[in-house]
């Protein structure tokens, strides 16, 4: 029972990546629609129609194999490393600073949205 409702909250969870998918090419935009699909995501999740409740399982197991899906992008950029040659130590720079920037900012904004959290529960 459990792999049912995990594979429907990863199936939700896949709805909005093909409704972003579905609007970037109706309308031609030139953001992935990966990024609608979470923009959209994110709006329902903000204005409370959306419950959170409905991906949590799904989106954890996502999580937790979250290497897992890089795989993919580190075999193609090793298949194409010739395109990197003679940018090689900007791409590690920019990799490293872009890397540390999503670190920090992440840390940062979970440490907010816990001590909100927190004093939420203590008044």
């Amino acid at each position: 029972m459990q792999f049912i409702r995990i594979a429907v909250h990863i199936g939700i969870l896949y709805m909005f990546y093909a409704i972003g998918t579905w609007i970037q090419h109706t309308f031609g935009l030139f953001i992935p629609g990966s990024v609608l699909g979470m923009i959209l995501f994110l709006i329902l999740l903000l204005t409370g129609v959306f419950d959170p409740r409905w991906v949590e399982a799904g989106a954890g197991v996502l999580i937790k194999h979250l290497p897992l899906l890089f795989l993919p992008i580190t075999v193609g950029v090793i298949n194409y490393l010739d395109l990197f040659k003679g940018y090689g130590i900007w791409i590690i720079i920019i990799a490293l600073v872009s890397t540390a920037l999503v670190m920090f900012s992440g840390g940062f904004v979970s440490q907010l949205l816990y001590r909100k959290e927190k004093r939420g529960e203590a008044s």
